[in-house]
């Protein structure tokens, strides 16, 4: 992958993973519009990364989802690539779920914002991303799409139906030119799922300088420490790690 000259739209860019990678992609010379639901959020990032552009969106609005696909086209006709990065995790136990709609809409929107809005905006702009030059579209899926932690059992699910969604997408955009890239990352400190509940995890800077240049060398799924082992492992090795994982 190109780094540099591309319009990128990359969700979930105000913090975090996403906000390192629009960071990197800027410095590179493309780019870049990012979207999240918090305007405060979003202008931080522009005073960080200057020459970010930035979308309030809520991703588990489907209308939302359609309203930003046509507003970055628009604003932005030659738009070639599509990252979308934005996730959200919640620790639960589903045996004391309560049973009622609001708890579940909370799940639900977990659900909506990791698998549904990338499926959503994929469908979205691949008519578009078919006419632009060097189209791309990558997906962030996690080390748990592979070996799920079971406190966080709706994003490991959302997360391995995204790496599933990415090679059916892949396989069926073989012809079109789009290429479909996945980015699997560990355990990241960043603010995922709380504050202070990733402080143990590989710096976001070490990460995103990792990832990026494995791109840029061709490679179609990258991963890095634990997930690179697992996107690679056998079934006996992921069950062990499971294992180990939520003793």
């Amino acid at each position: 992958m190109n780094l540099s000259s591309n319009t990128i739209l990359l969700t979930g860019g105000a913090t975090g993973i996403g906000l390192a990678l629009a960071e990197r992609f800027v410095a590179a010379g493309s780019t870049v519009l990012i979207c999240g639901r918090r305007a405060e959020r979003l202008r931080e990032a522009r005073q960080r990364v200057p020459g970010l552009h930035t979308y309030v969106c809520d991703l588990a609005s489907a209308a939302a989802r359609v309203e930003l696909a046509r507003q970055a086209v628009a604003d932005f006709p030659g738009l070639n690539v599509l990252l979308n990065n934005a996730g959200v995790q919640n620790r639960f136990a589903l045996a004391e779920l309560p049973a009622d709609l609001v708890a579940w809409e909370r799940q639900r929107e977990e659900i909506a914002i990791n698998l549904e809005a990338p499926m959503h905006l994929a469908a979205l702009l691949i008519p578009h991303l078919r006419r632009q030059r060097e189209p791309v579209i990558i997906n962030v899926s996690s080390g748990l799409a592979f070996s799920p932690m079971a406190a966080a059992p709706l994003y490991s699910a959302s997360k391995a139906g995204l790496h599933s969604f990415t090679l059916s997408l892949r396989h069926q955009l073989r012809e079109t030119g789009i290429r479909v890239l996945e980015i699997v990352p560990p355990g990241v400190n960043t603010d995922l799922g709380g504050p202070g509940l990733h402080d143990w995890a590989v710096p976001v800077a070490e990460f995103a300088d990792a990832v990026l240049p494995r791109l840029a060398a061709g490679e179609e799924e990258v991963g890095y420490g634990t997930s690179e082992f697992g996107r690679l492992a056998s079934r006996a090795e992921l069950d062990a790690k499971f294992r180990q994982f939520n003793a």
